[in-house]
């Protein structure tokens, strides 16, 4: 796509772009790795035909750090920022930008996965190593897929933003929202005073009916169970010692504990300095099996973690549709029904029509008109896209 073709904030930050690097010592630091890694991608967001992620414009701000002092580069940063978010806001608004951004995280999300499993099998080879080549060779890979583990992460939380506030602004000015804000999930009330789980995901209650009297949240646990106290110790060990392959092991192994576990190990997380952690189990989480996945939602909405239950589910749902469909069949075929609705009212509100009208191939009679009367839950507007989306499709709704 030709620059002229985009919209003007895009312009404008593809400037500022090329002012930026023209200040630069663009073979050194941050930016001569962004080159030699990404030469495509560089030139894109320098064309204007993409808007590169937070973090490498945040790498950029450190070149200039380094190259004309912190001072400058403190300047630079409240105007990169403000500009960035208009020139992402005015891209993702584009026809078909939803879509991409939902192609965009199933990408990183995968990326995050294989950085993930290359730093374990390094962290594995780094505990075998003798000879001091190959140990100071692993530590140099190692210190590569950390990284790309870290950015991996930022851009799947950076795109999960722009995809909350690209839902909540093309939301019809009529639906109630409660005491939701701009930067909340279109149907996630605040933490204080927590909803039933039920209301959270829209999935017993489907959004004409009458609102149900808010729960206070339960308290967490105390004292805490021994596996959170003795996960929690032994992250603030491994942390303190640099040894982030071993504690990514500790968040995996502690994403499979019982759900009931989970709400005051974020609790602890959170006391010890380590939410950062915290977001990285959500991730991990995010994969487990459907039933699973519900659960610990359940677990985090009823003990007032709403936010994290809202993010943990559209981590979830981005999976593949016919992963999805077989997921929502299969908890039918369970009898667990309000689980199923609450996965699929998940999917809807992050994914595109067309994207829920592949869910149908599965098992068109059953679910067709699940997903049809959960749209209708959501808006009349998600109702009306989904018909059309499953006429395009071949189906008849």
């Amino acid at each position: 796509m030709a620059v002229g073709q985009l919209p003007v904030q895009v312009r404008e930050f593809a400037r500022y772009l090329s002012e930026l690097l023209g200040r630069l010592d663009q073979s050194a630091g941050w930016c001569g790795v962004f080159w030699q890694r990404d030469p495509d991608g560089m030139r894109a967001c320098l064309e204007g035909a993409e808007v590169p992620p937070w973090d490498v414009v945040q790498a950029l701000l450190h070149d200039l750090a380094a190259d004309r002092g912190v001072p400058e580069a403190e300047r630079e940063a409240d105007t990169a920022r403000a500009l960035h978010r208009a020139s992402v806001a005015a891209y993702d608004a584009r026809p078909g930008g939803r879509e991409l951004l939902g192609d965009r995280l199933d990408m990183m999300l995968t990326e995050q996965r294989i950085a993930l499993e290359r730093q374990v099998d390094l962290t594995r080879q780094l505990g075998t190593a003798a000879d001091p080549a190959d140990i100071e060779r692993i530590n140099l890979d190692l210190a590569w897929v950390r990284d790309d583990h870290d950015r991996a992460t930022a851009r799947c939380a950076e795109i999960q933003e722009r995809m909350d506030r690209l839902a909540d602004a093309q939301r019809p000015s009529w639906v109630d929202l409660g005491t939701a804000t701009p930067d909340d999930g279109p149907h996630v009330p605040r933490q204080d005073p927590a909803p039933p789980a039920e209301d959270l995901y829209g999935a017993e209650d489907l959004y004409g009916a009458a609102p149900q009297p808010q729960s206070q949240p339960r308290p967490h646990p105390e004292p805490h169970p021994e596996p959170v106290s003795d996960a929690v110790r032994e992250l603030i060990k491994l942390r303190g010692e640099g040894r982030s392959g071993e504690a990514h092991g500790v968040l995996v192994e502690a994403a499979g504990w019982p759900a009931e576990l989970l709400p005051a190990f974020a609790a602890e997380l959170h006391r010890a300095g380590l939410a950062a952690d915290w977001a990285t189990l959500l991730w991990e989480a995010a994969s487990l099996p459907p039933d699973r996945l519900v659960a610990l939602a359940d677990a985090l909405a009823g003990t007032g973690r709403a936010d994290d239950c809202r993010k943990l589910l559209r981590q979830g749902v981005a999976r593949p549709a016919p992963e999805i469909a077989e997921a929502i069949v299969a908890l039918l075929d369970a009898g667990r029904e309000r689980e199923a609705r609450a996965l699929l009212d998940s999917y809807l509100r992050v994914r595109t029509p067309e994207d829920v009208a592949r869910c149908a191939h599965t098992d068109p009679h059953r679910l067709i008109p699940l997903l049809l009367e959960a749209a209708r839950g959501v808006s009349e507007e998600h109702h009306w896209d989904l018909v059309h989306a499953l006429r395009v499709a071949g189906f008849s709704a």
